[in-house]
């Protein structure tokens, strides 16, 4: 996977991204609770694409949010409803700049993962991230197969197969204790904390 090409997909989706994606609140709600989005915290959101997430990070009062995504025209977009909130965003490759951010109470990856060529290494650059009981969570508000089957097409060139809860909790447990493993015809979640 070309690291440019998958900037040139997402800037070109970027402008129609809002109207085009579906925004199931009740899924939302599940996946932020299982990534322990609440008043408070600290929010690392990864490959946050326009913000879609932010409202509903301001909605639980989440303490601060620090959104990075690698394509800057999702960025410009995301920057402009991040300034109603308070939020950071950053446009950069999250797995080269993780050094460099924060140290988190959730870290949110977001109907992105497909689009990261090494799945292990960014679990475990992400899970470097967290303070102790802090949350790791990978989320997709639709179910495997029909996300395998949206990403064989047009995405094809810029998306892995996603791996199945199973092998993403077995990645997990390299680096946290996973205790949220939910995948079926709806929705897809793996969630798991940091012990020390």
């Amino acid at each position: 996977m070309d690291r440019q090409e998958v900037i040139r997909f997402f800037d070109q989706l970027a402008p129609d991204w809002d109207r085009e994606i579906e925004v199931n609140e009740e899924k939302i709600s599940r996946i932020l609770d299982a990534a322990g989005v609440r008043e408070g915290v600290q929010v690392l959101d990864v490959a946050c694409g326009t913000g879609v997430l932010f409202p509903f990070y301001a909605e639980r009062k989440a303490g601060s949010v620090t959104a990075v995504d690698i394509s800057p025209q999702m960025v410009k977009i995301a920057e402009r409803k991040a300034a109603g909130y308070g939020y950071r965003v950053i446009c950069a490759d999250v797995e080269e700049i993780a050094g460099k951010l924060p140290k988190v109470d959730c870290c949110v990856i977001y109907n992105a993962f497909p689009h990261f060529p090494d799945p292990e290494r960014l679990i475990g650059e992400m899970a470097g991230l967290l303070k102790p009981g802090a949350r790791l969570t990978a989320a997709h508000g639709i179910g495997l197969k029909t996300l395998n089957e949206h990403h064989s097409h047009a995405a094809a060139s810029v998306s892995n197969k996603m791996l199945t809860a199973e092998q993403m909790k077995r990645l997990f447990d390299r680096y946290l204790e996973t205790d949220i493993t939910i995948s079926d015809d709806e929705i897809y979640i793996v969630s798991g904390y940091k012990t020390k």
